[in-house]
């Protein structure tokens, strides 16, 4: 199972690498005790599923799009109903094709495939196992994951019950590897899917990005976060701000994104003179009328620019709440901008 989420949800890291605080991509694998004819009480999870879990994790991170190219947060979860052999290479198979079928566009397909070994006396002695069973795996001396591409691999994991191995032991292991990972994609990978889907699920959040001027940050978020919580609420999306500029808006409905990221750039965009925008009436005064045209974003239209005819008292033609066309007139001597109705072409 593959589920997306915005980078903000990526999970945090308490470590001693201070250069490492979050993990974008996350697999999680269950290995319940039924799936081995077992019972016993399910207390989290154990060395078992938090190593497999991890070489499956390692095994596909070369592969995944940059955060620049899919901005998303990713996290598969593999969930074991079987086992008689290699199920973390199994978890590797199933976990590519989901991020596939979700949509994120993975560079190069991957699979993976666990080589055994049986030793006799001498060096020379020894048979190679591909794709070992539970009773190859016990009996015998070697469990040798590989996983990779087409091009090469991504991820070894060995272990062993005998001293060392010889150079040819592990070359024929490697090479039986790649054979056993070209039969597994071409024969039951690729006929189910060859290549990642065009877009990601309607079920999925979209996301897209903008890059602000830094300094204009403040006036996004707002006092106390006013002004971002007003966009929110009226849109409906989560947004998120980097220090450097970058704006994420995430939803599941792309035009409450798009208008998202519209009131943003009113926020953010200096008034042109002859800029036609469309605002609220949030305030009448005796000399005019205030409009919103994004949260914290206001301006005032004159009684005097309201219509080509004479208006004596302002609340004759607006109404609280009623949205209307304007005009950017430009600055007046006072340096404050002014805009007009009447003179919308």
């Amino acid at each position: 199972m593959c589920t997306l989420a915005p980078l903000s949800d990526a999970q945090k890291l308490d470590g001693l690498n201070e250069t490492e605080t979050s993990k974008r991509y996350m697999h999680h694998y269950n290995f319940p005790a039924y799936s081995v004819g077992e019972t016993k009480v399910s207390r989290g999870p154990g060395r078992r599923e938090i190593g497999h879990g991890a070489l499956a994790e390692r095994a596909l991170l070369p592969v995944l799009p940059s955060e620049d190219e899919f901005p998303y947060a990713i996290r598969t979860v593999s969930e074991t109903f079987e086992s008689n052999g290699s199920t973390s290479m199994a978890s590797t198979c199933a976990s590519c094709m989901s991020l596939m079928a979700a949509g994120v566009p993975i560079k190069k397909m991957v699979a993976g495939i666990s080589c055994g070994l049986v030793t006799g006396e001498t060096d020379d002695d020894y048979v190679l196992l591909t794709d070992i069973q539970g009773l190859e795996d016990f009996f015998g001396d070697m469990d040798f994951k590989v996983t990779g591409t087409d091009a090469g691999i991504t991820a070894i994991q060995m272990d062993i019950k005998i001293h060392g191995l010889t150079r040819p032991i592990v070359e024929g292991a490697i090479a039986r590897c790649r054979e056993a990972r070209m039969f597994i994609m071409e024969t039951c990978m690729k006929p189910a899917i060859s290549e990642p889907r065009p877009e990601v699920g309607p079920y999925a959040p979209k996301i897209k990005q903008i890059m602000i001027d830094p300094s204009k940050i403040g006036d996004v978020v707002g006092q106390k976060g006013k002004t971002i919580n007003a966009i929110i609420d009226e849109t409906g999306v989560k947004i998120d701000i980097t220090d450097e500029g970058a704006v994420s808006v995430c939803g599941i409905d792309a035009e409450n994104i798009e208008k998202a990221i519209n009131l943003i750039k009113i926020i953010v965009t200096d008034f042109e003179e002859g800029q036609i925008l469309e605002g609220k009436v949030v305030s009448i005064k005796e000399f005019g009328a205030f409009l919103e045209f994004a949260p914290g974003k206001e301006g005032m239209v004159h009684i005097s620019k309201i219509s080509k005819e004479r208006v004596e008292h302002v609340e004759d033609v607006l109404k609280l709440g009623d949205v209307v066309k304007v005009v950017c007139l430009g600055k007046d001597k006072m340096g404050r901008i002014s805009f007009s109705i009447k003179d919308v072409q």
